[in-house]
């Protein structure tokens, strides 16, 4: 019934050494589907860091055995591995893609991308127990604490998708269009998103090699100093 999203594919190689050996160190001896998945969720979340300052454009990049290799990601590349580690335990997840807009970024981010809109934001669908669950193993929770959002747990049972708010009540997360379910990655799709509706400084961003920066400290750093001037206001 749903076989097309059990496959190994071109970008989520569920068959490749890197995932395989990514999923015997993360399920344990597990042999329920949902306590699986549950594993496997938490392994790519917290396992595979967020960094959206180390994109690169080719396809090669955007596999799931790349992503491991390398041990970081951002939320495309993160739920390509999680549908890979998944599909390599007979679990059945697709790719979804949706436009949300991220109220809680780095100043250099904002400005860098020239709008507070990230297209083609990504995300799973698991099949467990008769229903798909969507599920987004985008931020890993050192990160969250950082940004003092509260982080994504999952039971498997029930949708873990992106906060409205954070733990301060600022908006976080709105989901704005609907881009539907994929069994791989409509990498294309992508590339020509970012290169249409984002700034030029991302078209140069992404020609480049040799990514720095870090996002998570620049989150702590802006954060901490948002703190202070709070507190500096009531005071």
């Amino acid at each position: 019934m749903h076989e097309e999203y059990l496959k190994p594919t071109e970008f989520i190689d569920s068959d490749s050494p890197e995932v395989q050996a990514f999923v015997q160190g993360s399920v344990g001896g597990e042999t329920a589907p949902r306590e699986k998945a549950i594993r496997l969720y938490y392994a790519v979340r917290d396992g595979i860091y967020y960094d959206p300052y180390r994109i690169e454009a080719s396809r090669d990049a955007f596999k799931a055995s790349t992503i491991l290799r390398q041990g970081y990601g951002y939320c495309v590349t993160k739920a390509v591995v999680l549908a890979a580690v998944l599909r390599a335990e007979g679990i059945p997840c697709k790719l979804h893609f949706a436009d949300v807009r991220n109220h809680l970024s780095t100043e250099r981010l904002k400005k860098m991308m020239q709008t507070d809109t990230f297209y083609y934001h990504g995300y799973n669908d698991i099949w467990l127990d008769g229903r798909w669950i969507k599920v987004t193993p985008t931020f890993n929770l050192s990160l969250c604490k950082k940004f003092r959002v509260k982080p994504l747990d999952f039971d498997g049972v029930n949708d873990a998708i992106l906060h409205s708010c954070d733990l301060e009540g600022r908006r976080h997360m709105e989901y704005i269009t609907d881009h539907g379910s994929f069994a791989d990655l409509p990498y294309d799709e992508i590339i020509n998103t970012f290169l249409t509706c984002y700034g030029d400084a991302v078209k140069t961003y992404l020609a480049r090699k040799n990514h720095g920066g870090d996002f998570e400290h620049e989150a702590q750093r802006e954060n901490a100093a948002e703190q202070v001037e709070n507190q500096q206001r009531h005071e």
